[in-house]
């Protein structure tokens, strides 16, 4: 029974990630707006109605590692070794990740670019970070005691969604992001004048 489950688990990534391949190969050849579902469908092989039981939506064809990487930055939380910050944990995270190792790849350039070629992409990726820094924020808060909405996770959850893009570009984009985590620990008192 396992072995079956697993073979079924591994074609549904298969077939996901062949789907998301297809729509960021589509997307960035022809452009989000003149690419239809059917024609990723077409791309990928499979029936538009098995695109959608991977997909709610076009544009979270682009996403596709949205959950994943939410669920990655509540486990930097939950997961974090016994005795680390909260903050150490995040910062060793997002420094780990593609976020910030690969911000100067042509992939993630021409990503880049597609989101930003289209307010429909922009949207979904504003409220796609909304979710994953109201999600982060209730980590904090359980993973610190603080109440429900308190407003300094809040900042905190905010703040460490903003690293990545604060670093980006930077020469050496994992030292600035320290430098932004230490800031975070220390605050603004102990920054040079």
């Amino acid at each position: 029974m396992s072995e079956t489950t697993g073979r079924r688990e591994r074609k549904k990534a298969q077939t996901r990630k062949a789907l998301a391949d297809a729509a960021l190969r589509l997307f960035t050849e022809r452009g989000f707006d003149d690419v239809g579902v059917r024609d990723v469908a077409e791309a990928a092989d499979v029936a538009v109605t098995t695109l959608f039981k991977h997909f709610p939506s076009k544009e979270a064809l682009v996403f596709d590692e949205d959950e994943g990487r939410e669920a990655a930055l509540v486990a930097a939380v939950h997961d974090r070794p016994p005795g680390q910050s909260v903050l150490h944990a995040l910062r060793d995270h997002l420094t780990h990740t593609a976020v910030v190792v690969g911000q100067d790849t042509p992939e993630f350039t021409r990503f880049t670019a597609l989101v930003d070629s289209s307010p429909a992409l922009q949207e979904y990726a504003h409220r796609m970070w909304l979710r994953h820094e109201k999600a982060l924020a209730a980590a904090l808060a359980e993973a610190t005691g603080a109440p429900e909405g308190d407003v300094r996770t809040a900042a905190l959850a905010r703040f460490v969604m903003e690293g990545p893009s604060l670093v980006r570009g930077r020469t050496d984009p994992r030292k600035a992001l320290h430098e932004v985590f230490d800031l975070l620990e220390r605050g603004w008192g102990d920054a040079p004048s």
